[in-house]
């Protein structure tokens, strides 16, 4: 009642501000049996039912039940941490101890990377670690100080301070708050569920920035490494410029240079030594990981040792560099500070960061899922890093992702669990409380070569770019423009281009996206020397399914581009259909930035390829348009009275999923346009392979799905046009197999129906008043209770003899697609046969032929 009183008042309102409900009549008048005998009469009928949109906001809105999963949804650790083992305890163990120590020595490093001291390497390595487990769905991932990251964060803190010198004593200031905004930022994009975001970067544009980081990174850090004073060169200039300026004051090297080039090359030396030792003794692969994993440690205990020899008297005035005075426990924990001064001061640097927050931890996490067969939740991870940077900074942590080396650690290591982010976390926290007096000895140029160490795994191998090349060239441009801009200008600039030169590709494709004519061709199934029928039986072979001796049982239609760009053997011809009826493919969607490029092509050949069906006649060169002036003088116009006229054109939508305003417009203008081309007749649209309901609803707003009568006859006259309709088989008591498994009369076949004989009934059918014919019907999946006349049993008898249902079809079937949308076809055979149908039609209508049955498409569906 209330949906009927709702409705009256729509349709009242819509009457009075003039909107037409029904501005397209469809069909004019009903489908009958007499149009369609097998569709209406052997299957159940089935009338498509437009989406309302309604239904999509109640899909669309959540519901109790999808709350209370959004809300379990952010802590995943709550479905496996009440079935923790003893097993998975030895191996987070082992992981997160390892882990502890490699993140120690470069938490350290990193710091200095963001302009501030070491503590707070630390304190953003405890967070990281300790939070994260909370909220992950990767077993993998390490959050924590990262090389880019930190490099980023220390520009700003440059630039910032620069503006705000106040707090040049107190950089961390600024790091925190920058962590906070930029947490806050990545927690939303993350509790609103849209990690789809980071696909719209590229894997070129990612590699890219990675390779021309670690390369700016790697260069950054040489004057440290040689000892070169900050006050000789600035290390955060372009990567071009301090490469020169290093080559330039070579002379200023110090003692740590012999600190710095010795741990580097031991660090390397180690590396290879344990990747030669893993060849050639594989039952001791585990232990040369262990050991390589842990040349960072050894190599800055190592050093610190040997710095402590040389420095113990000279803690004043080192001979070299060294860390310095690191406070024990967590002294800089504070309440963060944050206001517009400080935020205005980094606010062009917030895009940046939060995508170098995103763009690895989301390609690192997707990675190692892959490898470790889980898949991970983006939009959950991003909620992870937005909580590890809110709640970090209050212990005086500084933005903070995920880590590819120490990643990479964990894996190897046999990580069972998420839960070993917390052994780490013990690690650090040892560190940060016992170790401070150790880190006081610990060269600056030894932790230089730890980073150029590190970020060196970053760069993009040759072999890698090759296979980039090969799969697409344009995009290792691509990787090229950004891995030079970061390395000429900055690192910023760099993740700009790469983002908008990748974006700029897509459109363009997506813009001049070709569409293809598509020619039909016979395919046969080859094994060896054998040729496969119809039933995957090779010919010659006996089965019991091969009740048939028709030799095209096992050909089956393929339709191909006709300009075999698709790679296929340009010596293979193709059947042309029919004359005047063109099968068009769009190859990457359909939409408003392509649809006229599209169209524009398809029409553009079927001028070249069609005569009008009405040729126009020019008496004087002045009576002919301006866009078709002729030929030139003494030159006779070719005749195109050799072509065919355009009849029908068939639409591949496999790649369309969803249609616009403008696309749509698109078609109604060229469907207007070839109806004047070839008036009085009209063209037939057909489409295949149609995907969204949507879309369906879309296209009949627009007057598509169902036939237009004919210029020349009234509304609801359709002439000689009958719809094929495909059809399907029913499951359940209605399928073929229940079919096989009936009672002997209802397998008798079509003998009984041609003698008019029962052997018996089906379970099920009533018994009075045309027994006979009912049970028979049912044998063939005849329905007689939807026909009326008396002709449903001679329908049957014709059925059973058909080529087209004794070819395995043993059930009751119905339409596929609603009647209601003749033109919306399964797949381009059905489309095809359809239009060539409707076009033989109107042929044999103009010459006063009689018209013949039209065809029917049965396709076995699956149960």
């Amino acid at each position: 009642m209330v949906e009927s009183t709702m409705t009256k008042i729509g349709h009242g309102l819509a009457k009075v501000f003039g909107i037409q409900l029904q501005y397209r009549d469809e069909l004019g008048q009903d489908l009958t049996r007499g149009e369609s005998v097998f569709s209406v009469t052997s299957a159940d009928t089935f009338v498509e039912e437009e989406p309302r949109t309604v239904d999509w906001i109640r899909d669309t809105v959540p519901n109790g039940d999808d709350l209370l999963r959004y809300g379990l949804g952010l802590f995943p650790f709550a479905h496996w941490i009440t079935r923790y083992n003893v097993q998975w305890l030895i191996g987070d163990l082992v992981a997160g101890i390892t882990v502890g120590a490699v993140v120690v020595p470069q938490g350290m490093a990193y710091a200095a990377l963001a302009n501030l001291s070491p503590q707070f390497g630390l304190y953003s390595s405890f967070m990281g670690v300790l939070i994260y487990w909370f909220f992950a769905t990767s077993k993998d991932i390490t959050i924590g100080p990262v090389a880019v990251l930190s490099t980023v964060t220390g520009n700003v803190v440059t630039q910032s301070i620069a503006t705000l010198p106040q707090y040049k004593a107190t950089p961390e200031v600024i790091a925190s708050a920058l962590a906070i905004i930029c947490g806050s930022i990545v927690c939303f994009l993350g509790l609103i569920r849209m990690g789809w975001i980071i696909d719209v970067i590229s894997l070129p544009a990612i590699t890219a920035f990675m390779t021309g980081s670690a390369l700016n990174i790697a260069v950054g850090q040489i004057p440290s490494l040689l000892g070169i004073s900050s006050k000789v060169l600035n290390s955060r200039d372009s990567t071009y410029l301090v490469i020169i300026h290093v080559l330039q004051h070579l002379n200023a090297c110090k003692l740590d240079a012999a600190m710095g080039l010795t741990a580097l090359a031991m660090l390397y030396i180690i590396r290879s030594l344990c990747n030669w030792g893993a060849r050639r003794i594989p039952q001791r692969k585990k232990l040369f990981f262990f050991l390589s994993t842990l040349r960072t440690a050894f190599v800055i205990l190592l050093y610190t040792m040997i710095s402590w020899l040389v420095n113990m008297n000279y803690r004043t005035k080192p001979k070299f560099t060294i860390l310095g005075n690191v406070p024990r426990g967590f002294q800089d924990a504070h309440v963060p500070l944050i206001d517009k001064t400080i935020i205005s001061s980094f606010s062009s640097w917030i895009p940046v960061t939060v995508i170098v927050m995103l763009i690895e931890h989301i390609a690192i996490s997707k990675s190692f899922g892959r490898v470790n067969n889980y898949t991970i939740d983006p939009s959950q991870e991003m909620v992870a890093i937005g909580v590890t940077n809110l709640l970090g900074p209050f212990l005086g942590a500084y933005p903070a992702t995920g880590s590819f080396s120490r990643t990479a650690i964990k894996s190897k290591a046999g990580v069972r669990t998420p839960f070993a982010g917390v052994l780490t976390a013990v690690v650090v926290l040892l560190a940060i409380y016992a170790l401070p007096p150790v880190f006081f000895y610990i060269p600056n140029a030894s932790l230089s070569g730890v980073i150029i160490h590190a970020v060196g795994d970053l760069i993009t191998p040759p072999n890698v770019l090759y296979q980039f090349w090969r799969v697409n060239p344009i995009e290792v441009i691509i990787w090229f423009a950004g891995m030079l801009v970061t390395i000429f200008t900055s690192i910023e600039n760099g993740i700009y281009v790469t983002v908008v030169v990748s974006m700029a590709v897509f459109l363009f494709r997506a813009f001049k996206a070709q569409g293809r004519f598509l020619g039909k061709v016979k395919i046969h199934s080859v094994i060896g020397d054998h040729v496969l029928n119809g039933n995957n039986r090779r010919q010659g072979e006996s089965s019991q399914f091969d009740t048939s001796n028709n030799p095209d049982d096992g050909v089956r239609n393929a339709f191909l581009p006709l300009s075999h760009d698709d790679g296929s053997n340009p010596n293979i011809g193709f059947e042309k259909p029919y004359p005047g009826i063109f099968i068009y493919r769009f190859s990457e969607g359909y939409n408003y930035p392509n649809a006229n490029h599209y169209l524009d092509f398809m029409v553009k050949t079927i001028f070249k390829e069609t005569r009008r069906t009405n040729a126009f006649s020019y008496p004087r060169p002045g009576d002919r348009p301006w866009n078709d002036p002729g030929p030139r003088r003494g030159k006779t116009e070719a005749s195109s009275s050799h072509l065919p006229t355009l009849k029908a054109i068939i639409l591949d939508f496999s790649s369309v999923n969803n249609v616009d305003i403008t696309s749509v417009q698109h078609l109604i203008d060229v469907r207007n346009q070839l109806d004047r081309y070839t008036s009085p007749a009209r063209v037939d649209w057909h489409f295949a392979h149609i995907n969204n309901r949507w879309t369906k609803r879309a296209l009949v707003s627009a007057g598509f799905g169902y036939p237009s009568p004919q210029n020349d006859r009234e509304p609801g006259d359709l002439g000689g046009w009958k719809p094929i309709f495909s059809v399907a088989e029913l499951g359940g008591q209605d399928s073929a197999a229940h079919a096989a498994a009936a009672t002997h009369e209802g397998r008798r076949g079509a003998k009984d129906l041609e003698t008019g004989h029962g052997g018996g009934r089906r379970s099920g059918s009533s018994g009075k008043g045309g027994g006979d014919d009912q049970i028979h019907a049912h044998d063939y999946g005849v329905d007689g209770r939807s026909s009326g006349d008396g002709d449903s049993l001679e329908y049957a008898k014709r059925l059973a003899q058909s080529k087209a249902y004794s070819a395995g079809v043993g059930g009751r079937v119905a339409v596929v697609h609603g009647l209601n949308r003749p033109l919306f076809h399964i797949d381009l055979t059905s489309a095809l046969q359809a239009a060539v149908a409707n076009a033989e039609g109107k042929e044999g209508e103009g010459l006063g032929e009689r018209e013949g049955d039209v065809p029917v498409q049965v396709v076995p569906a699956e149960h």
